[in-house]
């Protein structure tokens, strides 16, 4: 059987190709670090803006710990075609009410989990992107997306 030939990639369309990838994907996996051990999981991002992911999480997880630890975290969203977007970046806790109003008005999800904005139990992340990478299935090669490109 021989080699697909991947499809060439037109570098200004890197920004739309890798956000059309993540809308198609919806849910990343999530890599942080425990000590020295690697963890990987899904998550469900509440909120996406460009290449900014936020994620809601619940601080008794585990994940909490580990990025209080070390806030430094990749997701890796994958579509049905098997390309990849990986966002390497920091995560932060999000302590904007304005905009933790604005992510909690838009999830009916995240309101009937958890109820009220003020349950003590929930966290949002921003994980701030410091590179982000895309690869299409079978060219085994990653091209660099501009990360502020387009805001």
């Amino acid at each position: 059987m021989s080699k697909p030939t991947p499809v060439p990639i037109d570098s200004a369309r890197l920004a739309d190709l890798a956000i059309a990838a993540m809308r198609v994907a919806k849910f990343p996996m999530l890599a942080s670090m425990d000590g020295d051990q690697p963890r990987v999981r899904p998550v469900s991002p509440v909120w996406t803006d460009r290449f900014t992911v936020y994620i809601a999480n619940l601080r008794g997880y585990h994940k909490t710990q580990e990025i209080a630890a070390n806030p430094k975290v990749e997701l890796c969203y994958l579509d049905d075609r098997h390309d990849q977007v990986r966002i390497t970046g920091v995560a932060e806790e999000v302590t904007d009410q304005a905009l933790l109003q604005e992510i909690w008005d838009t999830n009916p999800l995240l309101r009937q989990y958890l109820g009220t904005i003020d349950n003590p139990a929930l966290i949002v992340y921003r994980v701030r992107p410091e590179r982000v990478r895309f690869m299409r299935e079978w060219a085994l090669d990653y091209h660099d997306v501009p990360v502020d490109e387009g805001k």
